[in-house]
């Protein structure tokens, strides 16, 4: 999927971890169920943690960092608002350049003034070879930036780019400290200085990280003075500790979040989202990258089946990156359940059962491992129920968990239940999922799939401002991954937050994949006012 920093989550250390000091969770005396009174500390559950903390290497890139502003920022309904630009950009030449007036009175956490040379310098870094950003083809339109004075930016585009302006909401560096370092190693990596309404005083690695208001921040120092993200992989984990009253708030799969339905001290909280499960097919595995073979199980797989049981609802089938419901889905690629169209595929291409039931073609078995993320209840749920429908078309799959340090270097060969999606433009996830480049790029096109028709699609729709063209170019990509399905899409997933009833102004974006720093309830942590005694029953 996507190369996104979060998604490379190291395994999580839950050993003691119900020793995180408590006095960052709760007030003194409040019960599990909520708060005594006002709070202005917060502790959330999340999944995963990054690899880095700096924007150069790719953190922040879809804004909502806590450390760190973006020239533009998303609101709750997904529309672009000015952030460190005082005002949106002028855009001109054809749709070839992009003009920003900056904000005046902004200043890095360290006392320092925020300038174009920042945005200059931060977008010149990511597009630098030499810097190790996982994301840097995102910015392929971008031909070159620069600053007009202290406080305007001019980005030169190589091609009309219609989505580039929501490129902007990236964090933004401090060249006078980024600016000194190694980029790829140095300490900025880990304890950045930023424009944003919080500063890290803490990140210790698969446990948490800490935060505290910045009391300079340009927009209003937050309410919420200190913020925690404990880093816990474990579902039942997650949801263990929030009932403990050790978290405020944790994502969780429905069947856990269900669990605090009667608990009139806690609100769950549900975000749409782009976020799919998906299979990888690698191309390089003589079963998963035979084309009869994907075409059958695009068919055999039951996704209506796995929303129904695994999501409870709560989420709808994918037979692509694009949710059914998107503008940009395109029509007629729905695939229905078909288990005799699934076993008459293997039939015709010559994949005949063996005497255990499971398919043989010139002497291979039909059989391959699925690697899924350990502790990921959701995850293991869909590569069990995927397993399951295979086998009745005579596929043998067999699962078997790990960490990303263990499934990483399998991924060119084994099957993987993946993770992806990204709001806003089909070219956002698009592009790294699929082209054929990318492949063994880190976690873009982790199924080494090749497709040249894809590929001329994926160019077409990115170099094009005219959307009756993109729409076209989209069309034929999600066309071609119904004849040759290098994954089999299963879900899309809502996501489920329960957060204690202690605040106002909570709520939920569309989100991406990515559902833990930049998402969640805690998007815009830096509004939310504690209640006052009483509140709740107003």
């Amino acid at each position: 999927m996507a190369a996104r920093t979060v998604r490379r989550a190291t395994a999580a250390t839950v050993t003691g971890a119900l020793a995180l000091a408590t006095a960052a969770c709760t007030n003194p005396g409040a019960g599990p169920g909520g708060s005594a009174g006002p709070k202005d500390s917060a502790v959330v559950g999340i999944a995963y943690e990054p690899d880095t903390l700096s924007p150069l290497l790719g953190y922040g890139k879809d804004g909502n960092s806590k450390i760190f502003d973006g020239l533009l920022a998303l609101d709750a309904d997904m529309r672009l608002k000015p952030a460190l630009a005082a005002k949106l950009p002028h855009v001109g030449d054809g749709g070839l350049t992009y003009t920003y007036t900056l904000r005046t009175d902004v200043t890095f956490s360290d006392g320092e003034p925020f300038t174009a040379e920042d945005v200059v310098f931060t977008y010149r870094t990511i597009l630098d070879p030499k810097t190790n950003n996982p994301s840097r083809t995102e910015l392929d339109a971008l031909k070159s930036v620069e600053a007009v004075g202290d406080d305007t930016v001019v980005f030169h585009l190589k091609y009309p780019y219609a989505p580039f302006a929501e490129r902007t909401v990236h964090a933004i560096a401090p060249a006078h400290v980024a600016g000194k370092q190694d980029v790829n190693t140095g300490a900025f990596t880990t304890r950045p200085i930023g424009t944003g309404p919080y500063v890290l005083t803490g990140w210790s690695k698969g446990e948490k990280l800490t935060f505290e208001a910045n009391p300079t921040y340009w927009n209003g120092a937050p309410a919420i003075k200190k913020f925690t993200m404990a880093i816990v992989k474990d579902d039942d984990v997650r949801a263990t500790r929030l009932r403990a009253g050790d978290l405020d708030g944790a994502i969780l799969p429905p069947n856990l979040a269900a669990g605090f339905d009667g608990d009139k001290g806690k609100k769950t909280y549900a975000a749409k989202t782009y976020d799919y499960r998906t299979v990888t097919l690698p191309t390089h595995n003589p079963v998963a990258g035979d084309t009869a073979v994907r075409r059958a199980l695009d068919v055999a797989v039951d996704r209506r089946a796995m929303v129904d049981k695994i999501l409870e609802g709560a989420g709808k089938p994918a037979y692509g990156p694009v949710p059914t419901d998107d503008p940009w889905f395109a029509e007629g690629t729905e695939r229905r359940h078909d288990l005799a169209g699934a076993q008459k595929i293997l039939d015709e291409a010559g994949w005949k059962p063996g005497p255990d039931g499971v398919r043989v073609k010139n002497g291979v078995r039909a059989a391959f491992p699925l690697w899924y993320l350990s502790g990921d209840k959701l995850r293991q749920d869909h590569a069990l129920a995927y397993a399951s429908d295979a086998k009745k078309a005579g596929i043998e799959i067999t699962t078997q968990a790990g960490t990303w340090e263990v499934i990483e270097p399998r991924m060119k060969t084994d099957a993987v239940l993946a993770g992806g999606g990204s709001p806003g433009d089909p070219d956002f996830d698009q592009y790294l999922l699929l082209k054929s480049t990318l492949a063994g790029d880190g976690f873009n096109n982790m199924a080494w799939y090749d497709n040249k028709t894809v590929d001329r699609a994926l160019e077409d729709g990115r170099r094009t401002a005219d959307d009756t063209r993109r729409k076209a170019a989209y069309d034929t990509v999600q066309r071609e991954l119904a004849k040759d399905p290098g994954y089999t899409f299963l879900t899309h997933i809502d996501h489920l937050y329960v957060v204690n009833d202690s605040w106002h102004g909570l709520s939920t974006q569309t989100e991406p994949h990515d559902h833990g720093l930049a998402a969640g309830p805690w998007w815009n942590v830096e509004t939310w006012q504690p209640k006052k005694t009483g509140d709740a029953q107003k």
